[in-house]
């Protein structure tokens, strides 16, 4: 998309279901998941009649190519989920969370796909990771499922290829899996984290305190949980926000203005400490 005038070209393969786009190499080269090689057909979307749930589709595999969208290479082979990922400042390092030893956790790799390294190994789900601006740590979210029964629901949906988000929490770990340590304990579906350009805030997004749990909005966060802090206020869902290399504007997903229900549209907004 080209961010003055809203212009967009594909750059995928227009097959199967493709997720989770990222820039690396200096905007040269774009990284993303697809299932177009399990399918050239669209994954069928889950059964929503016994509660809210995300697909875990197996087919999914990590692709990176040119910013044209030619000469994609396929990065991950392992049966099962590989999606979520983003690069390291550094353009060095992938992150990207997967379900290739049998749960969702987060593991980091080369960006040829080389040196796949797993960083989190307790039980539930771990994703959604990104790596600080200095990419000595990383912010991801985690369900920890609480009590035997929980965690059985949870192996039991996984396994059918589903996941059914519930009391998400922020976490941060250094880039080698290590220290890992909560920020947010706030008992809601806090999710999409990102480091502020400061490197000591995290954004994200989250339905804290809305009784109903259906509102999500931005809220800002100290990397040690103080300070915590709304950012916007629309009564509908606000989630997926990333700044811009110097902090000075702000990228997010919004329903705010849909002309139909569940509509998502990008927005821009400048950032004002």
């Amino acid at each position: 998309m080209d961010v003055e005038s809203g212009e967009t070209h594909l750059v995928s393969t227009g097959r199967g279901k493709t997720t989770c786009g990222y820039f690396l190499d200096g905007g040269r080269r774009i990284l993303y998941a697809s299932t177009h090689l399990a399918s050239p057909e669209c994954p069928p979307r889950p059964d929503f009649s016994r509660g809210y749930v995300w697909p875990i589709h197996p087919g999914f595999d990590l692709f990176t190519a040119d910013a044209a969208g030619s000469a994609p290479k396929r990065l991950t082979e392992t049966p099962g989920y590989d999606a979520e990922a983003t690069v390291s400042p550094d353009g060095r390092t992938i992150v990207f969370t997967s379900v290739r030893d049998g749960d969702l956790e987060i593991y980091t790799m080369n960006t040829d796909g080389t040196g796949v390294k797993r960083l989190t190994r307790e039980p539930g789900y771990d994703g959604g990771p990104f790596f600080s601006p200095d990419g000595r740590r990383i912010v991801y979210r985690r369900d920890a499922p609480d009590g035997e029964a929980a965690l059985a629901r949870y192996r039991e949906r996984l396994a059918a290829g589903l996941y059914a988000p519930g009391i998400l929490e922020i976490w941060v770990m250094e880039r080698d899996g290590s220290g890992k340590r909560q920020v947010t304990r706030l008992g809601a579906a806090s999710f999409a984290p990102y480091f502020h350009p400061d490197g000591r805030r995290i954004l994200f997004s989250s339905n804290h305190p809305d009784p109903s749990g259906r509102n999500f909005d931005l809220y800002l966060v100290g990397d040690d949980g103080s300070g915590l802090e709304r950012v916007t206020t629309d009564p509908s869902f606000d989630g997926f926000p990333m700044f811009s290399p110097d902090g000075r504007r702000l990228v997010f997903a919004s329903n705010r203005g849909a002309r139909e229900r569940g509509e998502t549209n990008l927005f821009v907004a400048d950032w004002v400490d």
